[in-house]
Order: structure tokens, then C-alpha cells, then sequence
């Protein structure tokens, strides 16, 4: 494993080595020489393939002539190594962006987006400003393909540690190899340890895994971040941020996210939002006893001494009574999980009650002189305050339209109104806003509703129960009409809600994303919903299902016209817009670089204010570590600071012509394909691993909305790992024979003047880029040739063409002779990991041709390995 890649920056080379030699160690030791032979035989055949040194064929012998016993050791063997590869690539992000010598100016970085945006002719004051208003709200989701356990994520994060400790050391001295010797232990604790879990994760587990990344990491990147920013700001306008701007504050679907998952009840989100308070409430105590160590000073304001009357240590006089309010804080949180909810008594209820205290030590600091003991750790923890909250996170909930249909179908069922499934949209909206209106109670008191209406009215009731600052928005999917939001409004009513907690569509097919704006402006025009929403409306815009449903050109179009009505339909009605963008970790569910995805929505429809979703896999790439989280909160920050001052302009009438025929096009051949061909379904299931991932612990929710539904009924996430894990990444880049079409037309040159001159255009084709290079058409060719039916295995063909043009395309729009040319870093990335993967994809062949024959524990664990494996090397797999 010592020879990763000869190009690779020297650091980064040494320390991949370093880490493949001590796995070398760690699998002698284990397995002996003979087996380490074989792993090593197994590289070099695929290496050699890559480079045509050798025939695939001898690698794909050498993998089918591995014994029973060997197959795990395999499987693990690659998929530990490039789970290290991927930790040295992280580390290396880190250390480059640290060094000293920087061999070009990075365009996304804070300060320079700062001058940028100057330079276009925005006043230093109107940047101050606007950077104080900003609201980007990260919004944690659970992760459906993380199948390694959290302890063996914690391993690589004390890897990572140690590789940041090793360059600080000589090679020679012996704190080095203490160091190293240490990296031996944990890289043997991990080989040692079954990565992959026995059980599925329940919701809980999920947000836990949630707050351990807000501890361990986001926690400390959140205040340096801000300091950066400061920092920034004051060099270019002399005016910093007030320490409650929060430009950056997370929220949380885990536990909360019932959409689909049977196992998101009322008690499990009551009980998350109870684990969010406790954490918070010891984590804030954690940083109180620090500012008591700190503020030991006895000059104090006459405000602070008339609060706490005659004290040697006034500071720590007032934090103390803050800490023990913070300790019932956490006491009463744990009592209630135990025990059932109860009010809470003598702690902290909101957020400004924690504030005020800590509000009054910053007032006297500054008054007597000690401005800088005031911009410490008080402001860090003040701006924790602003950005977490005492809840760590808010947390949104998350219910299919349908299942509020269900209660008033029920209720107007048992009161004999009629059915409400049947009735028209103006009659829905009728007898809600009518409801709305009346003061008596709508649910009679001894009505026993079906069970699942049930859950939904107790959902509500927790929600009744929670401080406004615990909760986020009620998310509303597969939300088409306006009767969809105002049922939520009227069970937020009948349960005693006493706030007005934003109500969220979410739109998620093509067809709804296309009535979207229509609906909104229905809604904000019913005075009583206008009344209750005031003058913001947030909005959700679905990326995976609209994807899954019309193919990723067709869907981004839709997306991005949708966005524009929305915008300017808010604008007319004097009402600010946030907009929610639903994005995954791959191309076919929205995800890609943050700050080219900001800077490529409508002019306009980023002002001031983004949600987005960061799905579990992105959460630990991009948050995962302090130092990489500083950096993405930055990219967040300042894109969304230059999108709202500096938008692009709106695009010319021709593009939007051109991309008009072109989506139509390209959903037509997506439909064609996925939706039309009778035996697609059959292909699908024959030639992925789509059907044993159901086997697989990956997450709280099921695979499946309906375990007999075909591919319909599937999940966005699981249909895109599927296609991830043979190489043929089909959802992201079927339909773009649309794009070879305009490519052959006169409008060949129009293509290349949207390519050159629209972010959204050039963003979405420098996607595809991305992909079409991971894509590989031999890899799925090997999966058909041992897994798919022959008479199937013509649609293979077709589809192999297909991606291969789609690659011949996308050269040709790019004008280079190799995909990602221009982007040597990912491309280089894709390519030392290749030899890596391959034999992984052809030993999981083999894999799923014995399950499917005659399958056994081993075979069944082996399998699972490779799929992890294979999520590692590709990376954004779901």
C-alpha cells in the first residue's frame, strides 16, 4: 500500500504512505504474510489495469480465487485504505490552507469576496450592514448510506489529531515516533473493530451522532469563523459584527424528519429536543467554568455591583449563579427523559435569559477598561448563544401533506361533514379558514381517532409544549396546494401552539415546483394566512425527488424557474423570501461545491437569507473537522453575501429558450427510459445492489416508502447509491443527449455563451463534468456480464452508449481533450483512488452473484464491506 501515487504534493504523499504502511502492519500481523501478499498482488493487477500494463481479467481471477475466509479481510483491507486515503486528503486541505506559501489567491476566500464585492460598487457601509442581517441556516439531516459506526468515526478523527501533531515533529525525535507508534494502535484498533453496525440506528442515535459533531467540532469552528469575519469586515468598511449576528446558526431534522419513518414519533422528538437541551446546557457550562477561571478581575461597573452586591470577585459572583442555573438547566432535561416532561423550574427558558447576565459582565468590561478580556471568551460564548442557542440546534419538523389530510378526513367523517379526500380545493380551504375563525374547539374531547392520526395530533401537542427558540419551520412535503399549508396552520391552532411557527411548503416534483409560485401567491393573498406569516414566507425546494422524477437537467430548470416566480411573487406582496434548498451530497440530489451552487440561483432570489440542508455524509466531510468546518462556513457566508449585493444578472431570452427545449428534451428521454421501458425495472434490480441494500443498518428511515413499489416508490437516496456503487451514476446524467443535440444545431454557439456567461448553465455542466469523470461504462459492463438476465442485457448496451456520448459531449462543450482538465485537483483525486475501488467493484460482483445464488453470514458481511468501501472512494455517494 506504500505506492498510493508519485504526484500527489509531497506532505500529502508521505502521509498517505505513512498510514498505508502502519494498515501494511496492522494486516501482517492479523492475517499473515501470505495474505498480505495477496492484497498487495490485487493492487498492482489493478493498478497495472488502470495503465494497460495488465488484462482486467487477471485481476478479477485473482479476487475470484480468494478463499472464503479471505473476503472479508479483502474487502476490508481496500475499503480502510481508502477511508485513510480520504483522511490524509482532509488533513491536507487543513495544512494547505495554514501554510505560509500559497501559490495563488483563493477567489472564495472571505476577505477576497469582501473586496470583490467592493470593487462592484457596494459601499463599505451597505457591506457592514448587509453582513450583519445575514441568515444562513445549515440544517443537519441524518445520514441514510452512513453505515460505519460513530466509535470507529471517532478513531479516524484521533488519526486525524495525530497527523496534525506529527507536523509539528522532527521524523527523527522521539516524540515523532511516539506519535506514529500511537497511529499504529488506532489504526490496529480500527481493523480489529467491526466497522459496519449489527443493528439499524434509531432516530436518537441519529441525533446524537448530530450532536457529536457540533461538540467535538462546530462548536470551536463557530467563534473563529466570526473573529475571521471581524477581522475581515473591520480591514474593509472599520465596523465589526454585533455579537448577536449569527450569519451562520444550525438547524436539525434529525428526529424530527417523520416523513416516510414510522420510527419518528412524538416521544422521540420530545426526546430529542430534550437530549438538544441538555447538551447545550453542558456544554455552555463547560465554557462558564472557563470564563469564571478567566474574569478574576475585581474592577467592576457599578451596574454589575449593584446586581451582586459587595464581592471580592465580582464576575465570578454573577457567572456562578449562572452556572447553577445552567446545571438545573441540564438536571431538569435529564429528569424529563427519565421520567416523563414536567416544566422546567429555576433555570433557563430562553435565550436571552442566559444572555442578560453574560450581556451585563460584557457592559462592565467595557466600561472599565478591559475591551480586550470582553473580546475573548465571553464573546465567543455570546455568539454561541446567538448562533446554537440553548437547544444546539433547532429543530424542524417534517410530515407528508397526506397525513394532515388524514385527521380532517377522520374528523369530518366522525362529525358527519362529509369526505374531506373528496372534496374540492376551494371546499378544503373553505372549511379550514372558517375553522380557523371559530372560537370553540374542533376536536371533540372524547373522539379516539386511527392511531396514525393520532401520532399526528401528539406531534402537535410536543410542539405545543417547546419554547419558540427550540423549534425551526413545519416542513410540508409533497405540498401542492394551498389547503396543504392552511391544514397545518389549523392543527397548530386546535393543540394550543401558542407561537407562530413558520410554516414551510415543500416542493418536490417537477409538476409541483411548476405550480409552486402560483400556490404561494394563493396563500399569501388569504388574509388570515397573511395575518399569521407576517411578512416572510419560507419556501422548500426539492432537489432529490424532482431529480428522481424528471431526470437532473429537467429538474435543475424547474428548480431554478420555480425560484424566480417564487421571487418575484414575494416581492410584489411586499414579503421577504427565504428560500430552503432540500440538496444531498451527489449531482443527482442537488449537491456540488457550496459556493457555486449559491452564486447560480436567480438574481435576487438569495437575499440575505439561505436554508439548505447538509446531509449526514457532507456533515462529517465538511464539518467534521474545526478547521475544514471554519472554511465552509466561510464559502456560506461570504456566497451568499456577494449573491445578495452582487447577482448575477438575469439570463438572455435566448438561453432561456434554448434550456427550455432542451429540459423538455431531456425529460422526455429520462422518462423514456426510467419511466416507459418495461424492462428497465428488472435491469435496475438485476444489476445493482439495490435490493440487498435493504440488509444494510443504513439509517433510522426504511429504504422504501412502500416495500412493493418499484422504483417509483423508491428513495431518492438509495436509487442514487444504488448507481453509484456499479459506476454507471445513470440519474445525474441521463437526458444530457438533450445538451449532444444543441451541440450538432445551430445553437452550438449559443451553448457556449451560456456556458461562458451563466453560472447556473456553467454550474450544472461542470457537475455533470464531475460525474461523467467518476462514471465508469467497464466497471457496469462487468456487473451485467455476472449479474443481469441476457435478455436483459441489451438496455445495458443502449445505456453504456449513452453515458459514453454523454462523455464524448460534454469534451466537445468543454472544448478539452480529458474530463476535468480544468479541475487538476478532483481529477487527480478521482484518479489515485481508482486502482483502489476497482478491485472492490469486482469482488462485490462476485459478492452479489453468490448472495443471490447461494448466500451465507460471510458473503452477506463481505458485501457490506465493499459497499462502504465503495461510498469512501466515490465520496458523495448519496
Amino acid at each position: 500500500m506504500n505506492n498510493f501515487v508519485h504526484d500527489l504534493k509531497a506532505p500529502l504523499r508521505e502521509n498517505v504512505r505513512l498510514l498505508g504502511r502502519l494498515l501494511g502492519n496492522t494486516i501482517r500481523r492479523d492475517c499473515g504474510d501470505e495474505f498480505l501478499a495477496k492484497v498487495e498482488t490485487i493492487r498492482m493487477l489493478s493498478k497495472d489495469a488502470r495503465r494497460g500494463k495488465a488484462r482486467t481479467e487477471d485481476l478479477i481471477a485473482a479476487l475470484k480465487g480468494l478463499k472464503e475466509d479471505e473476503l472479508i479481510p479483502m474487502a476490508r483491507a481496500f475499503s480502510q485504505f481508502l477511508n485513510l486515503a480520504n483522511l490524509a486528503e482532509e488533513h491536507h486541505r487543513v495544512r494547505r490552507r495554514s501554510s505560509l506559501v500559497v501559490s495563488r489567491p483563493d477567489p472564495y476566500a472571505l476577505g477576497q469576496v469582501l473586496d470583490d464585492t467592493l470593487a462592484h460598487g457596494i459601499d463599505a457601509d451597505t457591506l457592514a450592514k448587509k453582513a450583519a442581517e445575514l441568515q444562513v441556516e445549515l440544517v443537519l439531516t441524518a445520514h441514510p448510506t452512513e453505515v460505519n459506526r460513530r466509535t470507529f468515526i471517532q478513531k479516524y478523527d484521533q488519526m486525524a489529531d495525530k497527523l496534525a501533531s506529527l507536523d509539528q515533529e522532527h521524523p527523527l525525535s522521539h516524540r515523532y515516533q511516539d506519535i506514529e507508534d500511537r497511529l499504529q494502535q488506532l489504526i490496529s484498533e480500527a481493523w480489529y473493530t467491526n466497522e459496519i453496525r449489527t443493528e439499524r440506528p434509531t432516530p436518537v442515535d441519529e441525533a446524537k451522532w448530530g450532536f457529536a459533531v457540533i461538540e467535538s467540532s462546530l462548536w470551536h469552528a463557530l467563534p473563529v469563523f466570526l473573529r475571521n469575519f471581524d477581522r475581515e469586515l473591520e480591514r474593509v468598511s472599520g465596523q465589526r459584527l454585533p455579537w448577536n449576528a449569527a450569519p451562520i446558526s444550525f438547524a436539525s431534522w434529525m428526529g424530527g424528519d417523520r416523513d416516510g419513518n414510522p420510527n419518528v414519533t412524538a416521544r422521540v422528538t420530545e426526546e430529542v429536543l430534550l437530549l438538544s437541551n441538555w447538551m447545550a446546557a453542558d456544554l455552555f457550562l463547560k465554557d462558564i467554568e472557563q470564563l469564571r477561571q478567566e474574569l478574576s478581575m475585581s474592577r467592576v461597573s457599578k451596574e454589575l455591583q449593584d446586581s451582586i452586591g459587595c464581592s471580592r470577585e465580582p464576575y465570578r459572583a454573577l457567572l456562578r449563579e449562572v452556572r447553577r442555573k445552567l446545571a438545573n438547566t441540564r438536571d431538569w432535561a435529564e429528569r424529563c427523559i427519565r421520567q416523563g416532561w414536567v416544566p422546567l423550574e429555576d433555570g433557563y427558558a430562553s435565550n436571552q435569559e442566559l444572555v442578560e447576565p453574560l450581556l451585563l459582565c460584557d457592559r462592565s468590561l467595557r466600561e472599565v477598561g478591559m475591551d480586550e478580556i470582553a473580546d475573548g471568551s465571553l464573546r465567543d460564548i455570546l455568539r454561541r448563544v446567538a448562533a446554537f442557542g440553548l437547544t444546539l440546534t433547532r429543530l424542524d419538523i417534517r410530515q407528508n401533506a397526506e397525513r394532515h389530510a388524514e385527521v380532517f378526513a377522520e374528523l369530518t367523517a366522525y362529525y358527519g361533514w362529509g369526505d374531506y379526500h373528496s372534496w374540492s380545493e376551494t371546499e378544503k380551504q373553505a372549511f379550514l379558514l372558517k375553522e380557523m375563525d371559530s372560537q370553540r374547539p374542533l376536536l371533540p374531547k372524547d373522539w379516539q381517532p386511527d392511531a396514525a392520526v393520532q401520532e399526528v395530533l401528539d406531534t402537535f401537542t410536543v410542539i405545543a409544549r417547546q419554547h419558540p427558540e427550540a423549534l425551526g419551520s413545519y416542513v410540508i412535503s409533497m405540498a401542492s396546494s394551498p389547503s396543504d399549508v392552511l391544514a397545518v396552520r389549523l392543527l397548530l391552532k386546535e393543540q394550543g401552539v401558542q407561537f407562530p411557527m413558520r410554516i414551510v411548503p415543500l416542493f418536490e416534483t417537477l409538476a409541483d415546483l411548476d405550480n409552486a409560485a402560483g400556490c404561494v401567491a394563493d396563500l399569501l393573498d388569504t388574509l388570515e394566512y397573511r395575518r399569521y406569516c407576517g411578512d416572510h414566507q419560507e419556501v422548500m425546494i426539492g432537489y432529490s425527488d424532482s431529480s428522481k422524477d424528471a431526470g437532473t437537467l429537467a429538474a435543475s430548470w424547474g428548480q431554478y424557474r420555480a425560484q424566480e416566480a417564487l421571487t418575484q411573487v414575494c416581492k410584489e406582496r411586499g414579503v421577504k423570501l427565504t428560500l430552503f434548498h432540500g440538496r444531498g451530497g451527489t449531482v443527482g440530489r442537488g449537491g456540488g461545491p457550496s459556493h457555486s451552487a449559491i452564486l447560480s440561483q436567480p438574481p435576487h432570489s438569495v437575499n440575505g437569507t439561505l436554508r439548505v440542508t447538509e446531509q449526514g455524509e457532507m456533515i462529517r466531510l465538511k464539518f467534521g473537522m474545526p478547521e475544514i468546518a471554519v472554511r465552509n462556513m466561510e464559502l456560506y457566508a461570504s456566497s451568499v453575501l456577494e449573491a445578495s449585493l452582487a447577482p448575477s444578472p438575469a439570463p438572455k431570452a435566448e438561453w432561456r429558450g434554448l434550456v427550455d427545449r432542451m429540459a423538455d428534451e431531456a425529460h422526455g428521454i429520462y422518462r423514456g427510459v426510467v419511466r416507459e421501458n418495461d424492462l428497465f425495472v428488472s435491469y435496475f434490480r438485476q444489476i445493482t445492489p439495490e435490493q440487498e441494500l435493504a440488509k444494510l443498518p443504513l439509517g433510522s428511515r426504511p429504504a422504501k416508502r412502500n416495500v412493493h413499489g418499484g422504483v417509483e416508490s423508491l428513495r431518492a437516496i438509495p436509487w442514487i447509491f444504488a448507481w453509484t456503487q456499479i459506476r454507471l451514476m445513470l440519474p445525474a446524467w441521463l437526458g444530457s443527449a438533450a445538451i449532444e443535440k444543441a451541440l450538432d444545431s445551430e445553437d452550438a454557439e449559443t451553448l457556449q455563451e451560456m456556458r461562458e456567461h451563466w453560472p447556473f448553465f456553467r454550474t450544472y455542466t461542470d457537475m455533470l463534468e464531475m460525474v461523467l469523470a467518476k462514471s465508469e461504462s467497464d466497471i457496469a459492463a462487468y456487473y451485467e456480464q455476472r449479474l443481469v438476465d441476457p435478455v436483459l442485457q441489451p438496455l445495458g448496451t443502449e445505456l453504456r452508449q449513452r453515458l459514453q456520448n454523454a462523455q464524448a459531449m460534454i469534451k466537445r462543450l468543454t472544448g478539452n481533450a480529458e474530463l476535468l482538465q480544468n479541475n487538476p485537483v478532483v481529477r487527480q483525486s478521482i484518479d489515485v483512488r481508482n486502482p483502489y475501488i476497482d478491485p472492490l467493484h469486482y469482488l462485490q460482483a462476485e459478492l452479489l452473484y453468490r448472495e443471490r445464488t447461494a448466500s451465507n453470514q460471510v458473503v452477506e458481511q463481505a458485501l457490506m464491506v465493499t459497499m462502504t468501501g465503495i461510498a469512501a472512494g466515490m465520496r458523495n455517494t448519496g
